[in-house]
């Protein structure tokens, strides 16, 4: 199920109308005399142009202006890294395919305008090239790319080619006819191996010019996992405990009562680890200390299920954990990657507001906490949102894919979810609620769960310079 979803009626006007036009200028074009009698108006030529930057990004208020929080000494230094490695990744995730297209009005050429998806290396043949113009002693179009070459595979009287195999090629004839047929043969073949980019090919008749996208990409081959006949082989949970058995204990007999069949995953970096046995627990025991992110890291890669369920360790499942009713919304919205429940009751969740900013700034975040988008369709007690509580179910290859900043070794969570910002499309339900045990005084875990001021600074600094942000509001 779609998450945006026109209703059928529309979606049977929209591909009636598109069947009448298509039948009407195939018609036109495979019925016509040698030479169509229709003139279309001269248009001026219009080159593809980057997006504009975006401006400066306003911080809201009560912001934490992350360039204040950079040591003195080493502020200049960290501003030139941060600059180069943002040009990295702007070359990693960039190509032409960000610039700006417009379509001219009254242009007499057909091309294709998104879709057109060619395997690296490959001659692929280019879809639906035409030239619709009056009648004329001869008729000349020009194609140009970059990243690749032009040929056509049809050859007929009456007509000149220049530049097959080059990356510009141009076709001369004075049959309309016998043009488009050679257009009708068009290939393009990409010279240099790359995963997923893009090429802009320019096609010209006279004083019209329009630009048209080549995708570039490598089919990616599917990654299944088989979710078998129950729900020990849809989800595992997962977990991370530091100096806390006792409440880590209450929750592995809770699990057992409600779902005795389920992998349990335990990351463990207590300085004196216990041993912790079970049936379907596997418990994995790190260097002391090492942090909470690293923790999850370390379960999660684990995981062999199509989801995973985390829990912290000082939850408790009752008769209102119902793993199953999350599984039903992830399965019916597959576009979803993390589902978030509630916590005794109360659900945790917050939406991150993003503007990109300036190049030499930097952007503006703003967390905004219990504000939601809209509601899922079909599943009202579900919103979408950027973040969600640590009573989470995630698909697990999508958080893989993101991963946790080992960095971040004590209070963190919205870090997550800020890294996973546009990557991940985050849920949260109401119906499906988790438990909290009765908070114990344990000396040794509160003084590690509350960071000194140098870890909160190191934040801010990684802020800065990890998600290019002038500054961040946590609301």
């Amino acid at each position: 199920m779609g998450i945006f979803n026109r209703s059928h009626a529309q979606i049977l006007a929209v591909a009636a109308s598109c069947v009448i036009a298509f039948y009407f200028i195939e018609f036109n074009f495979h019925n016509c005399p040698e030479e169509l009698t229709v003139e279309v108006p001269i248009t001026s030529t219009f080159s593809p142009s980057p997006i504009s930057p975006p401006g400066q990004c306003t911080c809201p208020k009560g912001s934490i202006f992350l360039r204040d929080q950079l040591p003195e000494d080493h502020k200049d230094e960290l501003i030139q890294r941060r600059a180069k490695e943002l040009q990295q990744h702007k070359n990693r995730t960039m190509s032409v395919l960000s610039r700006l297209l417009f379509a001219l009005p009254n242009s007499p050429l057909r091309y294709p305008i998104q879709g057109f998806i060619v395997r690296p290396l490959t001659a692929t043949l280019i879809p639906g090239l035409a030239l619709y113009a009056g009648q004329r002693d001869n008729y000349k179009v020009s194609l140009s790319v970059s990243k690749g070459i032009l040929t056509t595979k049809f050859s007929a009287e009456g007509v000149t080619v220049q530049g097959d195999g080059e990356t510009h090629l141009t076709l001369e004839s004075n049959s309309l006819v016998v043009l488009n047929n050679l257009l009708s043969n068009m290939f393009y073949t990409s010279t240099v191996y790359h995963i997923h980019t893009g090429d802009l090919v320019s096609f010209t008749f006279e004083n019209h010019e329009a630009w048209f996208p080549i995708i570039i990409k490598q089919p990616q081959m599917p990654v299944l996992y088989d979710m078998g006949t129950d729900i020990s082989s849809h989800v595992t949970i997962t977990t991370k405990t530091f100096v806390r058995y006792q409440q880590l204990k209450v929750m592995l007999n809770s699990i057992q009562l409600f779902y005795s069949n389920i992998k349990v995953i335990i990351a463990d970096d207590s300085f004196k680890p216990e041993k912790i046995t079970g049936e379907n627990i596997q418990h994995y025991i790190m260097p002391p200390a090492q942090g909470w992110f690293a923790g999850r890291n370390l379960a999660v890669s684990q995981v062999t299920t199509k989801y995973f369920l985390w829990v912290d360790d000082d939850f408790v499942f009752t008769e209102k954990t119902k793993i199953e009713k999350l599984v039903e919304v992830m399965e019916a919205v597959p576009e979803l990657d993390v589902v978030g429940g509630a916590v005794q009751g109360d659900q945790f969740y917050f939406s991150l507001i993003y503007e990109e900013g300036e190049e030499g700034d930097g952007g503006c975040l703003d967390r905004k906490s219990k504000v939601k988008f809209h509601s899922l369709p079909s599943y009202p007690q579900c919103s979408l949102v950027s973040g969600v509580v640590n009573f989470f179910l995630a698909r697990t290859d999508a958080v893989q894919k993101v991963g946790f900043d080992p960095k971040l070794q004590r209070v963190a969570h919205s870090e997550f979810f800020m890294d996973g910002l546009g990557s991940l499309l985050v849920a949260t339900c109401s119906h499906v609620s988790i438990g909290h045990q009765r908070q114990q005084r344990n000396n040794q875990y509160v003084r590690y769960r509350h960071p000194p001021k140098n870890d909160e600074n190191m934040k801010k600094q990684l802020h800065f310079f990890k998600n290019y942000l002038k500054c961040v509001r946590f609301g």
